[in-house]
C-alpha cells in the first residue's frame, strides 16, 4: 500500500496513513524536527523507528501503518503504528514495538485538539488487521491523555500491564547513594570487586565518545548469547551478524546520547551497558556480563558503579526500563506502571478477546479457590 491521504479538517490539517519505504524515508527530516521540538523519547524518533524497520527480521509478516498530521509543511502529529501477524492474528501495534521501552505519540503544541482521534480513527478504519494492542504506556503519555480526554474514543484497558524501576532521590554525590544501600548490599559490593581483582586490576570506565562501539557491541552480543543458551531462551537481537543491534546503537550515537560503560579485568570487558541519557535521565538499554566471572557479580558491581557516576553528573534519575528482573527491584526507589488498551476489528479479533478474557476469569477464580483452601500440616 502506498502513503494514503484521507480527509481534509476544517482548520486546513490533512492526515496521512505511511505504509511504504519510501515515504517513510521521505517524511524523516520532518518528523525528527518535530521529535526535537517537542521533546521526544528516541524511541518515538524517525532514525530509530527507521533503523528497526530497515533491520526488523520477518518483514513478509509486518506492514507499516504511520499516521501523520499536517498543516501545509508543518507537521503537527506522528503516529506510529505497524502490522505484525502473529499466533495466527493480525495485530495492529507500536512500530519498533519489539525494542521500545516506552511507547507513544508525537504532538506539537498547537495540534488542534480531536486531530489525533481523527488520525487514530483514519488509521483503525483501513483495516488489515484482526486486534489493535497498544502497550507500555506511561501514565504521562500523550496518547493516553489526549484518547482518553473529554473527546476521545475511551479505548478499552487491557489487563497486561508491565513495571519500569527506577532510581531518584535526593542524594548530592554516588557516594552518598551507595552509603544509604543496606550494609549486606554494600559488603556483596566489596565481595564482589575482591573476589574479581583476584583475577586482576578492577576498571570501571564510560566508552569516550569517539571510541568506536562496534567491538563492544559485538562481544556484549557474544555474552548475551551465552546467557541465553544457559537458561534456554532466544533472541533475535543477538544472533551473530544481526544488523538490528548495530543499527539502533548507531542511532543512539548520532543523536549523541549513548553512553557505554563497562566493567575490565586485567584489560578484559567482563561486563557491558550500554545506556542513553535523555531528560536528565540515565536509561538502562542493555546489560550483560560474562558469566564466567559471575562468582564475583560483575553485573551488580557495574549497576552500582554507574547509578554512583549518574548521580555524581547531576542526572536526576537512573530508568531499569521494562522489566521485573530482581536486581532492578532491588535498586529501585520506585516504579512505574506502564498500561495497555486492546480492541478488535474482526470477529476473528472479538473471538480471541473473549477467549483471553475467559481464561483469565478461569486463573482468578483458581488462585481464590486456593486461597480459600485451609491450610493442612504435614503428618
Amino acid at each position: 500500500m502506498n502513503a494514503h491521504v484521507s480527509i481534509e479538517a476544517q482548520l486546513g490539517e490533512r492526515f496521512e496513513i505511511v505504509a511504504s519505504d519510501a515515504r517513510l524515508a521521505e517524511i524523516g527530516p520532518a518528523w525528527n524536527n518535530l521529535w526535537r521540538r517537542s521533546n521526544g523519547l528516541i524511541f518515538q524518533s524517525h532514525d530509530w523507528i527507521a533503523a528497526w524497520w530497515k533491520t526488523v527480521p520477518g518483514r513478509e509478516r509486518r506492514q507499516l501503518r504511520i499516521g501523520l498530521i499536517w498543516r501545509g509543511e508543518d507537521l503537527l502529529a506522528v503516529l506510529p503504528l505497524a502490522i505484525q501477524y502473529r499466533k495466527g492474528m493480525r495485530f495492529l501495534e507500536w512500530a519498533a514495538n519489539d525494542c521500545s521501552d516506552y511507547a507513544d505519540v508525537l504532538l506539537a503544541p498547537h495540534c488542534p485538539q480531536g486531530a489525533l482521534t481523527t488520525l487514530w480513527q483514519q488509521a483503525v478504519s483501513l483495516g488489515g488487521f484482526d486486534l489493535y494492542f497498544l502497550n507500555r504506556l506511561r501514565p504521562d503519555a500523550v496518547f493516553r491523555a489526549v484518547l482518553d480526554g473529554p473527546d476521545g474514543p475511551r479505548l478499552p484497558a487491557n489487563h497486561r500491564q508491565e513495571i519500569c524501576s527506577q532510581v531518584a532521590g535526593d542524594w548530592t554525590s554516588g557516594t552518598q547513594w551507595f552509603e544509604a544501600q543496606a550494609k549486606k548490599t554494600r559488603q556483596n559490593y566489596r565481595r564482589g570487586r575482591k573476589a574479581l581483582e583476584e583475577s586482576g586490576t578492577l576498571v570501571f570506565r564510560l566508552l569516550p565518545l569517539d571510541e568506536p562501539v562496534a567491538p563492544v557491541l559485538a562481544l556484549l552480543a557474544d555474552l548475551k548469547r551465552k546467557w541465553l543458551l544457559r537458561n534456554e531462551r532466544e533472541s533475535s537481537l543477538f544472533e551473530e551478524g544481526a544488523p538490528a543491534l548495530p543499527a539502533l546503537v548507531q542511532v543512539l550515537v548520532e543523536a549523541g546520547v549513548l553512553r557505554v560503560f563497562v566493567l575490565e579485568c586485567d584489560g578484559a570487558v567482563i561486563a557491558i551497558s550500554v545506556n542513553f541519557v535523555q531528560r536528565g535521565t540515565l536509561m538502562a538499554f542493555l546489560t550483560t556480563y560474562d558469566p564466567d566471572f559471575e562468582r564475583g557479580s560483575p553485573g551488580m558491581i557495574l549497576l552500582m558503579d554507574y547509578v554512583q557516576w549518574s548521580i555524581d553528573q547531576g542526572l536526576s534519575m537512573v530508568d531499569f526500563l521494562c522489566g521485573e528482573e530482581p536486581f532492578k527491584q532491588k535498586f529501585a526507589t520506585r516504579t512505574l506502571t506502564l498500561t495497555s488498551v486492546m480492541g478488535a476489528k474482526t470477529a476473528k479479533g472479538l473471538l480471541a478477546m473473549l477467549i483471553d478474557r475467559a481464561r483469565r476469569t478461569l486463573r482468578s477464580a483458581m488462585e481464590a479457590r486456593r486461597k480459600r483452601q485451609p491450610q493442612t500440616s504435614a503428618e
